[in-house]
């Protein structure tokens, strides 16, 4: 097949969004498919590479603009320009599927639902409750929602959210990783994963509120009074620290923070809202690490196999139970759930993901015949 992705969020910065279109772009070229990506922004030649990608394999829309957006800041393009660039693109490379993220943005992804000839395919990622964007979208773009042949959310809470604001039932396909990416470091005897002291990692952008640094670091005092030594690393942007006891990394390559999440013994991931998936939460379990979270139900979900979840999960905002919970998990044999969390990491390996992914691409494709089809007749 010849797929076309279109990202509303910019290339030239990291983000959830970006990282599924990347990996699930580098698995289906590594299955033979034909690869295009359009987004705002330019990715460097290191991450295209990383992804197996050619650097022709990448369309920019334009340079973005940053706007507020579900507690974070989204760098986004939504121009005359950047619409002369999607038709010219869509019509340049006649693909069998559109692929857009987050369709109903003011974006490149929404100028792409408008003007796709082809089946469409779109997936949500957004788990906010109260979402602005869907609310205005079902009031003043019902058209646009009907040109999608193929909703897709990645959690039960991001399709609830759909449901709920915008009336579409979307198939539910959680994001991906890439297994191999993953060192899967064992310690058997050894007390710690880290060497000579326990290591508790947190990544995330820990300026912003709901990424919960504040509940872990209210926690860290009572970690301490069981295990004085224990390291703490912080990966990620925000506003730098000087915190005793806490390492502020910044932002690390993939390979790099794959290694220290294979070193780590206690992963923690406190959010407090408006998380749809936790595909981090994944990784870790890939690289061996115990983890902690709170209980948001895109974490709950993604957490949780057969016998329930793989962890231990706390209340969201309740910095005692974090610390309960993570004595608790430090209590335990570093490799207790080690293999049931690689397990549950398989899972979501894009192997599994993307044969899904493809399966929603030819529904598409027969939904979009039909109603052609109907409309003709």
């Amino acid at each position: 097949m010849k797929i076309g992705f279109v990202s509303p969020y910019s290339f030239s910065t990291s983000g959830g969004v970006q990282n599924h279109i990347l990996g699930l772009a580098q698995w289906l070229g590594s299955s033979g498919h034909q690869v295009s990506i359009l987004g705002p922004g330019q990715p460097s030649l290191a991450v295209l590479t990383d992804h197996g990608l050619e650097p022709e394999q990448y369309t920019t829309a334009g340079p973005a603009i940053p706007v507020p957006y579900n507690g974070s800041i989204a760098r986004i393009n939504f121009t005359p320009s950047a619409s002369r660039r999607v038709a010219a693109w869509l019509t340049e490379n006649d693909f069998d599927v559109v692929h857009v993220h987050e369709p109903i943005t003011p974006s490149v992804a929404l100028l792409a639902l408008w003007e796709a000839e082809v089946p469409v395919v779109a997936t949500f990622h957004t788990a906010t409750p109260r979402s602005r964007a869907m609310l205005w979208a079902r009031r003043l773009l019902p058209g646009s929602i009907n040109r999608i042949d193929l909703p897709i959310a990645v959690s039960a809470a991001a399709g609830e959210v759909v449901r709920r604001h915008i009336g579409v039932d979307a198939r539910i396909i959680g994001n991906g990783i890439c297994l191999d990416k993953h060192p899967l470091r064992t310690v058997g005897d050894a007390r710690w994963r880290a060497g000579d002291h326990p290591q508790l990692t947190f990544l995330g952008r820990y300026s912003e509120p709901r990424k919960g640094f504040c509940v872990l670091l209210d926690a860290l005092p009572q970690i301490r009074d069981h295990y004085p030594d224990l390291q703490v690393a912080v990966v990620g942007e925000g506003e730098f620290s000087t915190i005793d006891g806490v390492e502020f990394l910044g932002r690390l390559d993939d390979v790099a923070r794959n290694e220290l999440l294979s070193h780590t013994d206690l992963y923690v991931a406190p959010h407090t809202g408006r998380e749809s998936f936790g595909i981090v939460l994944l990784e870790a379990l890939a690289s061996g690490a115990p983890v902690l979270s709170s209980d948001l139900a895109a974490f709950v979900d993604v957490l949780s196999d057969d016998d329930g979840p793989v962890g231990r999960i706390f209340p969201v905002g309740e910095s005692r139970a974090l610390a309960e919970a993570a004595v608790e998990s430090l209590a335990e044999p570093r490799d207790l759930q080690l293999e049931r969390g690689r397990r549950q990491a398989e899972r979501f390996d894009w192997s599994c993901i993307g044969h899904e992914v493809l399966a929603a691409y030819d529904e598409a494709t027969f939904r979009h015949r039909s109603r052609n089809s109907a409309a003709i007749s």
